[in-house]
């Protein structure tokens, strides 16, 4: 499929009675704005060209999917239908993920460790917006009320896991697809119980978003297995998040890494 066919398709699929196309050549972009709105977002059109090259009409499917839900949830905020305490998720992205929304606003945000930082969200069904500054008001609450709220909302989130051997190595995968699969990292109470049943060591990664891996690492192969995995579903993700892994002991998260360097 070339660019010029994907733009039309995209046309098609999302219908031009609510949006606006407007196709910039020389960047490879797609902006599509909202009618009623009057607020767009621009498409990246090669990564989406190269992930139809590997899964077709699904990430045709996927991108369309995503820009009608990012816009649904633009008209919920303007309504003001998705300012509701109980409504809020912590999510965690890189550190390099921008610390202000493009309006200026910084998000509120907590320090989990080198490689990542914990975001907050409002939950709005199928997507969530992250929140920031400028939501406080409407919420009526605190960065610290925030952060206590989502503490307890991520404990609430089922932790069901899948489990595979590999070399003598266990891992368990997280993968509910509800948005919030790599927040259970922040689960103390969860990763202590993974704790107690892992024989080895215990590592746990988060490549992106939607997959939280767990590794009963029991010999020196399970380390390369775990990153040989984590790079795959970091190269993957929608939203991506590290290619790193971190060892879990006494509650604490340590990167891979570095323990490396020590021995």
């Amino acid at each position: 499929m070339k660019t010029e066919q994907l733009v039309e398709e995209l046309k098609k699929r999302l219908g031009t009675q609510k949006f606006v196309f407007s196709y910039n050549r020389k960047d490879d972009k797609l902006r599509v704005e909202h009618k009623t709105l009057q607020k767009g977002m621009e498409i990246h059109l090669p990564g989406i060209l190269a992930k139809y090259n590997e899964r077709k009409g699904q990430a045709i499917h996927d991108v369309v999917y995503t820009i009608e839900q990012t816009f649904l949830a633009m008209e919920k905020e303007q309504n003001e239908e998705i300012y509701h305490l109980s409504k809020i998720y912590p999510v965690i992205r890189s550190t390099s993920f921008p610390l202000k929304s493009k309006e200026g606003h910084a998000f509120i945000t907590a320090d989990h460790t080198a490689e990542t930082r914990i975001f907050y969200a409002l939950d709005l069904g199928a997507t969530y917006r992250l929140i920031d500054e400028s939501m406080l008001p409407k919420l009526n609450a605190t960065p610290d009320q925030i952060r206590e709220i989502a503490r307890f909302s991520v404990r609430q989130l089922p932790t069901n896991t899948k489990k595979d051997e590999v070399a003598g190595n266990v891992f368990y995968f997280v993968n509910e697809n509800d948005g919030y699969d790599a927040s259970r990292i922040l689960n103390e109470a969860f990763l202590k119980q993974m704790r107690e049943k892992i024989e080895g060591d215990m590592a746990i990664s988060v490549p992106h978003q939607d997959v939280l891996i767990i590794g009963d690492i029991r010999n020196e192969t399970g380390y390369d297995v775990l990153a040989q995995m984590t790079m795959h579903f970091f190269s993957i993700g929608r939203v991506p998040i590290t290619s790193l892994s971190f060892v879990y002991e006494n509650g604490e998260l340590t990167p891979i890494f570095i323990l490396a360097k020590n021995r």
